[in-house]
């Protein structure tokens, strides 16, 4: 990694990227908009009565495929993709487009969530995506929709998409979402049924997983004025109302911060993320606290996290159940390679069903750099490097996902020698990644 980034040509999918070394650092970072939030609000506003303007948004892939989509089914988002405000014209609950073909690429959240959207209408539409997008599941918001009568179907028969969706509106009732594999599903029809024709019912089949984005999706309604009658994690009652139009200001992400926090923990340093308080939305925000548990001293106020690592990076292990924010679990496997104990890592099936199966592709490159790992179906183990394992130089797999790339660099900041193969796939989610994470080397400590 180059001391000075501002100065550094943008890396490409062609070329490998090296990661410097450094010290401690003292750094405040300030992450973009969370894309979790950016994309529920944009499917939200879309559906209010009025305009609303977002503010602070994410700026990234994810984002532009969900602008797109919204955009193909005749709404109105006035903002270029470099804009992080974006203004959104509510069409009280239509979808004003008859017929359309959303290409989605790999955004896992813009196909869930339009898929339940489009169900608002009254037309045939199809949704697609990239190779790995007809390998990720939807079958279970396809049943629920059907069931809800609607006809949805999976033109492969694979239960993935491409799919085809044709409505005459979303009639209401009574039905079963499955919760085991993501709680996207059970997100994305909470948000469309307030424009249902009547009251919606739907109970949750098997442990929802993921809850804290179910708990970010109803905060979110709330806050454009729809409330949800909740059992819990079991059931969930909606009553047809209109979302209120409003200015709605997006917290940054707090996944994309975990990257930060994560170089302060493993260099014994301080890094402060702005806009991730304690009254964030985010269930990732937790991968704070364990930190704390591996020895970081964490201060969250109302505006800002900040996390300080234990002098040298010396973190302690332990054994930490991620269901609630799966994607740290990247972030904090590299993490346990500078623990004095193993990390075992529980509860993220979910991972294999992703832009990539993450749990395997995790496993061979924390292989690769020389740590004995124990992969498990819906689990991982790692143990800590030592001088006599490590191997080096080595470059890192990132199999076209964002979040392999970003969560290796934090190995790169500790062990010399670590390129990452295909740099530029942050750009899904966080283009200016190896732009900010050269900052860190602008503030090391003297």
């Amino acid at each position: 990694m180059p001391r000075d980034a501002n100065t550094t040509p943008a890396p490409t999918p062609l070329d490998p990227l090296l990661i410097e070394t450094t010290g401690p650092i003292d750094a405040t970072i300030r992450v973009p908009g969370s894309k979790s939030i950016t994309n529920r609000a944009l499917a939200i506003a879309a559906l209010a009565d009025g305009n609303s303007e977002l503010t602070g948004a994410l700026v990234a892939e994810d984002r532009d495929v969900m602008v797109e989509g919204l955009r193909a089914l005749g709404l109105q988002i006035d903002g270029a993709s470099s804009d992080t405000t974006l203004v959104v014209h509510g069409r009280r609950g239509t979808i004003p487009a008859r017929n359309a073909n959303l290409d989605l690429r790999l955004s896992g959240t813009a196909i869930r969530f339009l898929a339940a959207l489009v169900a608002l209408g009254d037309g045939t539409y199809h949704l697609d995506g990239t190779h790995r997008m007809r390998e990720r599941p939807i079958g279970d918001l396809l049943d629920t929709l059907n069931a809800l009568g609607v006809r949805a179907t999976d033109e492969l028969g694979t239960g993935c998409p491409p799919v085809r969706i044709e409505t005459e509106g979303l009639p209401g009732g009574s039905a079963m979402i499955a919760g085991e594999r993501s709680s996207q599903f059970l997100s994305a029809l909470l948000m469309a049924a307030p424009a249902a024709k009547g009251p919606l019912h739907l109970e949750v089949q098997g442990e929802l997983a993921s809850k804290p984005f179910v708990d970010m999706t109803l905060r979110m309604m709330r806050a454009f004025g729809v409330d949800v009658e909740r059992d819990g994690y079991a059931s969930f009652d909606v009553t047809p109302m209109r979302y209120q139009a409003r200015r709605y200001a997006i917290e940054a992400d707090a996944m994309a911060a975990g990257y930060f926090w994560a170089a302060a923990a493993v260099t014994g340093g301080r890094v402060r993320t702005p806009g991730i308080g304690a009254k964030s939305l985010q269930g990732d925000r937790r991968f704070a606290e364990v930190l704390t548990a591996m020895g970081c001293d964490v201060t969250v106020s109302d505006g800002a996290t900040t996390v300080v690592g234990p002098p040298a990076g010396r973190l302690r292990g332990g054994r930490f159940d991620l269901n609630d924010m799966p994607d740290q679990a990247q972030t904090l496997a590299v993490c346990a390679l500078f623990a004095d104990e193993p990390v075992r890592i529980d509860n993220v099936w979910n991972l294999r069903i992703k832009e990539t199966d993450r749990l395997h592709a995790l496993a061979s490159e924390l292989r690769r750099l020389g740590a004995h790992v124990v992969e498990e179906e819906s689990g991982i183990e790692i143990n800590p490097l030592t001088p006599e394992t490590l191997r080096t130089p080595v470059t890192i797999r990132t199999y076209g996902d964002h979040r392999m790339a970003m969560a290796f660099a934090v190995a790169g900041i500790r062990i010399p020698g670590v390129s990452l193969e295909d740099p530029a796939c942050v750009a899904k989610t966080y283009p200016a990644f190896f732009e900010d994470w050269g900052r860190l080397y602008q503030h090391r400590v003297p």
